[in-house]
């Protein structure tokens, strides 16, 4: 199997929503964003999939020596080997990849965070960044877009943190910052039993609700961003942020039943709201 055929099904296999904004894309482009999303894959799997803590430690130094050395000319990986032909074209740099290799290692070494601003944090480093390098990779000439790609980063993951709240507890993380549950007089300890009907109270509906709402207002303030000279080219990234937000008003309407259970689009929706957006243009 060649590097590239090793990063498409590693993308293909994910059954994320990214996949479905790649497929528009020139060649070289879709080449480059599916190399990036394996890398991304496959230092985030490390924390999913590796239960030893020490274990998954040791193999996220072993990408941060990998990093440099596919910066350095010598990948061995097969997701650095696809991914290397294309960092001059769209400007990935070693820094980028230590970064989400570094949010990473945050989910090793905390399981909560006291306040939003330490959520933000993690969420600049494995969202935010991401969002930085794919719109390079998409296409931009003003550096607003930057602004604009990293906030739909934040976003994208808030949307993340608020479908897979039962996902997290049943790893023993609560990514809603501890001074919110507080707020809303939410126990950590309802939320990681993740019982049904116990755990869906009103107070926990209401906490859910807020984390929405700040989702919400940072896909406002991302697509204010967005110049419109660079709207064409960042269509990849607006389907991906119409299919997050779609399914962030899934979960609104299923009353935030997230404790016991994972609420998902269809593959066949998030393709019609990738195809419409592409359309549409928005």
């Amino acid at each position: 199997m060649s590097p590239e055929q090793y990063v498409q099904e590693k993308a293909a296999a994910s059954g994320s929503s990214f996949y479905y904004a790649f497929l528009f894309l020139p060649p070289p482009r879709r080449a480059a964003i599916t190399a990036f999303y394996a890398f991304c894959r496959e230092v985030d799997d490390v924390v999913d999939e590796t239960q030893d803590a020490g274990v998954a430690a040791t193999k996220l130094a072993w990408w941060r020596k990998e990093a440099a050395a596919a910066f350095a000319g010598q990948p061995s990986h097969p997701a650095m080997k696809a991914l290397m032909p294309h960092v001059q074209a769209y400007d990935i740099r070693l820094e980028h990849l230590l970064a989400v290799i570094e949010g990473c290692e945050m989910d090793l070494q905390q399981t909560r965070y006291l306040d939003y601003a330490g959520l933000a944090r993690y969420c600049h480093l494995v969202a935010g960044i991401v969002g930085e390098v794919a719109s390079g990779i998409f296409g931009r000439t003003q550096p607003q877009t930057i602004e604009y790609a990293h906030k739909l980063g934040l976003a994208m993951q808030l949307t993340n943190i608020v479908r897979d709240v039962g996902d997290d507890a049943r790893r023993g993380r609560i990514y809603l910052p501890v001074n919110e549950l507080q707020q809303f007089g939410v126990k950590a300890n309802e939320i990681l039993l993740r019982s049904k009907p116990w755990g869906y109270s009103e107070r926990f509906t209401a906490l859910m609700k807020f984390q929405a709402e700040r989702a919400h207002r940072l896909y406002d303030e991302a697509l204010a961003l967005l110049p419109d000279v660079d709207r064409a080219a960042q269509k990849p990234g607006l389907m991906m942020a119409n299919i997050y937000r779609a399914l962030l008003v899934e979960i609104e309407r299923e009353d935030f039943q997230v404790l016991h259970q994972r609420i998902a689009l269809t593959p066949l929706r998030k393709l019609w709201i990738a195809m419409k957006t592409n359309w549409r243009g928005r």
